[in-house]
């Protein structure tokens, strides 16, 4: 017998008999009225059996039934009337707008540079990331849409289909397993609607582009005299394009630096393209940031970007500065990335008798994207990796110069000098590069729920099955292989015909290629050379689920409720690849194809202890434990155990305060396991670069021992070879799970003095232990050449040295990147909720609601050799994570009318952490010049700009009209502005088209109608 098997029965069995604390949620009318309606959690309908037994509910966090005031944790719910209300057509959208404990992780608008993500909408909640924000439907795990995380988009479940979404935060792996770390969204189905709907909805931002509409088919009913229930739901979605032409500011070139010789913030000019001006002593008008990616060439292109040949169509000219004659490439952005996807779903409950009800509900999406980009551009050195996969060895393929003696070369050009030529180009003939995704998502689960012994206790068997495809076509891609053989032309024996010069190239078709002016790249060639790489994914995902709950005995203050279950899961995933993609040597990176699977088995359960009620000083107190262990089939992996405390005390009734520990785990993927090394190039300098025999700088000491390093100084005095950036990534097999330890404690407010008032306020402490993580290039090589770790050639004791690879030169050609358990990660922070309700009598109801999040520190630690090292991130953009972020709306209600005005505000944020830092130093270095009357002091040494980013408000509107027909059919008509006063947020130098996407929009001032029918 399996002894982990046996290791969790007895564990179980252990929790099972311990003594628990819990948390309850507090909760608005919104909220009450919507869990009170139907249960949350895995069962889509109550028999009829348990209908019967008060109005005990399930909600996200727990599987126990219990009163609405007696849930498991912290609970926000997004009502359909709240999701209409809101106007915006993406539920990830509205999650982000409406609550800020959410973030954006993928859009379409912030996708358009990743190569398997453009398309897809998901979220995460603490700024943890998605794979560590768990996504249900219905209660359950259901598969991802990505091979290299555990996301699932939420663009892929139809609109009609969703009736509410409950969100908690804090660790719930207890409840649901790996990936809760954060919290979890889940999604709840329709459960009783009836009749059919038909609802369109269509927009456009006010400055045009941006354009969507959405299409809503529903229809539900019973069937079998009451027995059974059906409701199908299909949605079709297609968004528009937003491009650099859309966009004034896209359109604005800029190239800022901070200059630390002048101490002032400095842009390229025509002017001045090496060095730059000081903004203070240019317009807007001359700031430049041209690339020679031209469409004719440029040829022995000067430093700097000044001076060389150029052609200027066809004609060829000498007098090259890429400041003035360049391109702009970012004429090529996408702002946003059009889609369009088609949802459809369908769900089935029909009770087969009074205590047994068979349900089974089955999903499928179909999305589509396409992302136009650049033409690719190529110069002399550029270079891509080849694998061999008889030998498994990796290889590289450089460009390459082209020689004087080729026959397309002028002879002005010829004339230059040396005996090979330099050469910058867009490939223009060949077409601009797209990515043009398709992916099929299938869910599906079947099962059966029932009563047992006489009826005091609920179970509940299933089974489901999921599938994601995704087919990605890249197009316009160049063979480097290919074309570095058709620049080697030559004159055949004729003296007339051009063709390539290697004989072998020419047996395989090779066709001579002409880079000189504007369209000198014949369709024959452009196609000989062209490359369309595929990537082909599949996930696949079998669950088999099973619980019971009931009450386990009584005590003075009333059941001890309990739950009991297991899960088995199995997860697959499969990458393909081809068109070049599978052996490189093309300009896009190269793609190993692999395939794993990994299996779970899981025991879960958790109990509730109402320990008070109505006492002196306790009108209730409750307490609550709950555990899950895991058993993976991974050798590496022991059990994986995960609890979850908590305690919630009514003091009075209105005034209630409660407290929660939960420990959480997410395990790694199968593609942070098993995926072979992936071609990457990232921007990096060799720490050897310049060693000497006597140098000093930081880790030369060790770089004099590697020989070839050792025999170029030697040759040359320096060693100086840094010309690549190859950066690969690879799974781990030794990765752990991830562990973490949440912590909340709350108090929420109803007082009765202020009818309608409700009022939570929650601290809330996370601190993650193992995540992972992979060290950066710069960080590999000091941990190699420079720690407190003694160097070690290639194959010894120091790990960060083996992950270098270095050529016969000494030149750094590899720097293998691969995640490690090496991170900590320690976030904490305050959650303010406020809903207030208002009968105005005959004029109808208010409803003012706020929530708000303050980040107190967001901290991570790197295990470094020489001890952790810990860096705050609160407050900087380019981790995404803002101090105080916030959402308030206020609705009117008065018979048909509903009227909303919602505000979104995020506070301010400094950019770039680097950038500042590096400021900063530039300030201290400064200030001792001037203390030290040196020549190189800067008097008024200027701040750095653009780095500050001011606090953004969005302020949006929405209305609607319900009214009903002569027929009996029921009409509603919607429409709002989104982004009233048109707020993009601030000029943001790096950001697509100078706008950031979680801060601001591109899109800006957004209107939209919608009309529904129903009947």
């Amino acid at each position: 017998m399996n002894k982990k098997l046996i290791t969790i029965a007895v564990q179980s069995a252990i929790f099972s008999a311990s003594t628990v604390f819990a948390l309850t949620a507090f909760a608005g009318e919104e909220q009450i009225l919507a869990q009170v309606a139907k249960p949350a959690a895995e069962s889509p309908l109550n028999t009829k059996a348990s209908k019967e037994v008060d109005e005990k509910i399930t909600v996200t966090g727990s599987r126990l039934r219990r009163d609405s005031f007696s849930v498991a944790t912290p609970l926000a719910i997004m009502s359909k009337e709240s999701i209409e209300d809101t106007g915006l057509g993406s539920l990830s959208e509205i999650l982000v707008d409406e609550l800020p404990q959410i973030s954006e992780s993928s859009s379409n608008t912030n996708t358009q540079s990743n190569i398997t993500a453009t398309g897809l909408s998901t979220i995460n909640l603490r700024e943890l990331g998605s794979s560590r924000t768990l996504t249900l439907i219905d209660g359950r795990r259901v598969v991802s849409n990505s091979h290299s995380s555990n996301s699932v988009s939420l663009s892929t479940i139809p609109t009609g289909m969703v009736q509410r979404v409950e969100v908690i935060t804090g660790g719930a792996s207890a409840a649901y397993g790996s990936d809760a770390i954060a919290g979890v969204v889940n999604i709840i189905t329709q459960q009783d609607k009836e009749g059919f709907s038909f609802k369109a909805r269509g927009g456009e931002s006010s400055e045009g582009g941006a354009r969507e509409y959405t299409l809503d088919l529903n229809y539900g009913t019973e069937f079998a005299n009451g027995r059974g229930y059906m409701y199908v739901s299909s949605t079709f979605d297609k968004q528009f394009s937003l491009t650099y032409e859309d966009r004034k500011r896209a359109q604005q070139q800029e190239s800022h630096f901070y200059d630390d010789d002048r101490m002032c913030n400095a842009m390229l000019t025509e002017a001045e393209p090496r060095d730059g001006q000081c903004m203070r002593d240019i317009n807007p008008s001359d700031w430049r940031s041209l690339s020679d990616s031209i469409a004719g060439g440029v040829f022995h292109e000067g430093s700097g970007g000044v001076g060389g040949f150029w052609y200027d169509g066809q004609t060829l000219r000498s007098d090259w500065v890429e400041e003035k004659y360049g391109i702009d490439t970012d004429q090529y952005v996408q702002l946003k990335v059009p889609d369009e996807g088609l949802n459809t779903a369908i769900k089935v409950d029909y009770e087969l008798t009074d205590d047994i009800l068979f349900y089974a509900q089955i999903q499928h999406s179909l999305n589509k994207s396409f992302n136009n980009k650049a033409p690719e551009s190529e110069d002399e050195s550029d270079k891509v990796i080849t694998f061999d996969p008889v030998t498994g060895e990796f290889g590289e393929v450089v460009m390459g110069r082209i020689s004087r003696d080729n026959p397309f070369v002028p002879a002005e050009i010829a004339a230059g000098g040396g005996s090979t030529i330099k050469w910058d180009r867009a490939f223009n003939e060949v077409g601009r590069i797209y990515t043009d995704n398709e992916r099929n998502t299938v869910r599906s689960w079947a099962g059966l729920q029932g009563t047992a012994f006489d009826g005091n206790w609920d179970w509940d068997l299933s089974v489901g099955y999921g599938r994601f495809t995704q087919d990605q076509l890249r197009g316009n891609e160049i063979n480097t292989i290919k074309a570095s053989y058709a620049l080697d032309a030559e004159y055949a024996e004729d003296g007339v015909t051009i063709q390539c010069a290697d004989a072998q190239a020419r047996a395989d078709g090779c066709l001579p290629m002409n880079l000189f002016g504007e369209g000198s790249i014949t369709p024959e060639v452009a196609d000989y050379i062209r490359a369309n790489p595929t990537i082909n994914t599949k996930v696949e995902q079998v669950t088999v689920t099973g619980y019971i709950a009931g009450d386990l005995f009584e005590m003075p203050a009333g059941p001890v409720a309990s739950a009991f279950g297991f899960e088995w899961r199995k997860d697959s995933q499969e990458v393909r690849t081809g068109g070049g993609a599978t052996e490189g040597g093309i300009t896009f990176n190269y793609v190993p194809q692999y395939e794993g699977e990994v299996t779970v088995k899981e025991l879960f359960a958790e109990a509730a202890f109402p320990l008070l009620k109505n006492v002196t000083g306790a009108k209730s107190l409750s307490a609550e434990v709950s555990a899950r262990i895991a058993d993976y089939s991974w050798s590496g992996t022991d059990l994986v155990q995960s609890y979850k405390t908590g305690i919630v005390w009514e003091v009075v009734e209105g005034y209630a305060l409660r407290a929660n520990w939960a420990r959480a785990q997410r395990a790694p993927s199968i593609d942070d396991l098993l995926s072979p090394p992936a071609g990457d190039y990232d921007s990096y300098s060799d720490i050897c670069y310049g060693t000497t025999a006597t140098s000093t700088d930081a880790g030369h000491d060790n770089c004099r021992k590697e020989p070839t390093i050792a025999a170029a100084i030697l040759v040359d005095g320096e060693f100086d070879e840094s010309d690549t950036n190859y950066s690969p990534s690879v799974g781990n097999e030794n990765l752990i799970e991830e562990t973490a330890d949440t912590f909340t404690v709350g108090v929420s407010l109803a007082p009765a003095f202020a009818e309608g008032l409700r009022i939570a306020v929650d601290y809330y402490d996370i601190a993650i232990k193992d995540a992972l993580s992979s060290y950066s290039n710069e960080d590999i090589m000091r941990y190699c050449y420079d720690s407190s770790l003694a160097w070690d050639a290639k194959g010894g004791s120091n790990a960060f040295c083996n992950d270098l690879k270095r050529d016969e030169d000494g030149a750094l050609i590899e720097v293998m990147q691969r995640n490690y358990n090496v991170d900590e990660i320690s976030t904490s922070g305050v959650d303010i909720a406020l809903e207030y309700l208002h009968d105005l009598a005959q004029y109808g109801r208010l409803k003012f609601k706020t929530d708000w999040t303050h980040i107190i520190d967001w901290e991570k630690t790197v295990q470094s050799p020489d001890g952790p090292e810990t860096t705050d991130y609160s407050g900087y953009y380019d981790n995404d994570i803002y101090d105080t972020q916030g959402s308030a709306s206020l609705t009117w209600y008065k018979d048909e009318w509903r009227v909303r005005w919602s505000t979104k505000y995020k506070g301010p944020i400094t950019v770039n952490k680097n950038d500042q830092d590096n400021w900063l130093d530039d300030m201290a270095n400064n200030t001792e010049n001037c203390s030290a009357g040196s020549e190189a002091c800067i008097t008024y040494p200027e701040p750095l700009q653009f780095n500050e980013l001011g606090s953004y408000i969005k302020h949006s509107l929405s209305a609607s009209y319900t009214t009903e027909t002569t027929t009996g059919a029921e009409v509603r008509i919607s429409g709002g502005i989104n982004n009233i006063f048109d707020n993009r947020g601030d000029y943001s130098l790096g950001g697509r088209g100078h706008f950031y996407s979680g801060y601001g929009s591109s899109v800006g001032r957004f209107f939209y109608l919608g009309a529904e029918v129903k009947f």
